[in-house]
């Protein structure tokens, strides 16, 4: 249904027609709702929508919802409704929304929760932000070790309605440590009186819930898996990272990386709920550092002064030297640091990479450098002509130099090498671009 269609919707909750309401939204993919409200957020108004649902419906829009609108919601509902809409929740989305209330509200809701639902939430929650433990779900079908196949299937017939996924079946033994699995397809087709010790696949991929979630992301995407287990020391099962998680984590991790390479802090729930205070916040501190890493620049040409003041026609190359200096570095560093985020590279690569960015630099220099001498012929002396040529070439390489080694570097002393980004990249390669060009000017031109 279009945005026509959610117009409609207010219209019928202003009318008062409970019938036609309660139709119009069965027939609207929660997402769809969640967006809508999401880019049109009143609590009261919000609220009001929520009521017209089943509290099955309210709990799937609810997990689509912004976590600063959830938090809202939540803060303005009774306990009991809030209550319910935990219980109706999947145990990962309930885990989030949980540790978005304030200490009072936990407590009250946990007092009306089942205790293998308070059991549940307190361990998903207890785990790290950041870690496979905190996207993982409980909600899986696992049958026990030994059974044979009918059973199996009754088992599920039983559990299926209440679980995220069923295309996988986890077997464990008495203690719920983790045996094998099972997929749908093998269990429906197999007689029924075959053991399940004898279809199920014993080498399993597995996560550990302190692991960072993005290899959960990086080992799903590799094994084209739908959900992958998460397993304690023992190997007792915890639960399961599905693929859609995986896929949030990946968006979440994207996000932030390209936030880092502009020197960009994280910004929680999004640029568009994001205050002006916290984007500022966001962005000072690296800006003002900056700041400072260009003085080096500024101090460059001051001590080339007397060079410059000879050949005044040496400014007209600096801004274009310089700059592809850092267009080089920016684009080697982007290419380092996705291939490190990606698996792709490895920090003992350093050394290859660098080679090979070498050579390809010695190319590119050498294609602009000739470029570049061809306007420096018809513009300026002859004798500047080659300060520049062998400028272009020598900034292209040591750009590409500092791209490429910075976030290996960057990795080697535990930081994130999406910090190498390009601003910082580009500062550092403005520096020696002066440095470089001048100098060649200096030499090439007598000038003490």
């Amino acid at each position: 249904m279009t945005y026509e269609g959610y117009e409609h919707l207010i219209d019928l909750i202003a009318q008062g027609d409970e019938h036609s309401l309660r139709a119009a939204l069965e027939e609207i993919p929660p997402a769809d709702i969640a967006e809508y409200i999401d880019q049109n957020f009143e609590v009261y108004s919000t609220l009001a929508l929520l009521e017209k649902m089943s509290s099955e419906q309210q709990a799937e829009v609810f997990g689509y919802l912004r976590p600063q609108n959830q938090e809202q919601l939540a803060s303005h509902m009774e306990v009991a409704v809030l209550a319910q809409l935990f219980r109706d929740m999947s145990p990962d989305e309930r885990a989030d929304l949980y540790a978005l209330l304030d200490v009072k509200l936990q407590d009250a809701v946990m007092r009306r929760l089942a205790k293998r639902d308070r059991e549940d939430l307190l361990r998903l929650a207890s785990y790290e932000e950041g870690t496979v433990g905190s996207v993982m779900t409980s909600d899986y079908a696992m049958i026990p070790a030994g059974s044979k196949v009918d059973d199996a299937v009754r088992r599920l017939r039983q559990s299926a309605p209440d679980k995220e996924t069923i295309y996988q079946i986890y077997v464990v033994d008495k203690d719920n440590r983790l045996q094998g699995v099972v997929s749908l397809r093998e269990l429906i087709t197999a007689a029924p009186t075959e053991s399940i010790d004898d279809l199920m696949t014993r080498d399993v991929v597995l996560l550990k819930p302190e692991m960072p979630q993005s290899e959960a992301a990086r080992i799903i995407s590799r094994y084209d898996l739908l959900a992958i287990p998460v397993v304690s020391e023992t190997d007792v099962l915890l639960g399961i990272v599905t693929f859609d998680d995986a896929m949030d984590v990946v968006q979440e991790e994207d996000t932030e990386s390209m936030h880092k390479s502009a020197t960009v802090g994280k910004l929680e729930g999004g640029i568009k709920d994001a205050s002006p205070v916290l984007i500022y916040r966001s962005r000072i501190n690296w800006l003002v550092l900056l700041v400072f890493a260009n003085i080096f620049s500024g101090m460059g040409l001051m001590y080339f002064e007397a060079t410059i003041e000879t050949h005044i026609a040496l400014l007209f190359f600096l801004p274009l030297l310089i700059a592809s200096g850092g267009n080089t570095g920016a684009q080697a560093a982007t290419l380092v640091v996705r291939g490190l985020a990606t698996g792709d590279l490895s920090k003992s690569d350093w050394a290859y990479m660098l080679g090979k960015e070498m050579l390809v630099s010695v190319g590119l220099g050498v294609t602009m450098a000739a470029a570049i001498s061809a306007v420096a012929y018809f513009r300026v002396d002859s004798i500047i002509v080659p300060i520049v040529a062998m400028s272009m070439v020598s900034i292209v390489l040591v750009g590409s130099f500092i791209g490429v080694l910075l976030p290996f570097v960057l990795k080697r002393v535990g930081w994130d090498p999406a910090t190498a980004s390009a601003p910082l990249v580009t500062t550092i390669a403005d520096a020696s671009g002066v440095l470089i060009y001048f100098g060649f000017a200096a030499v090439f031109l007598g000038i003490s």
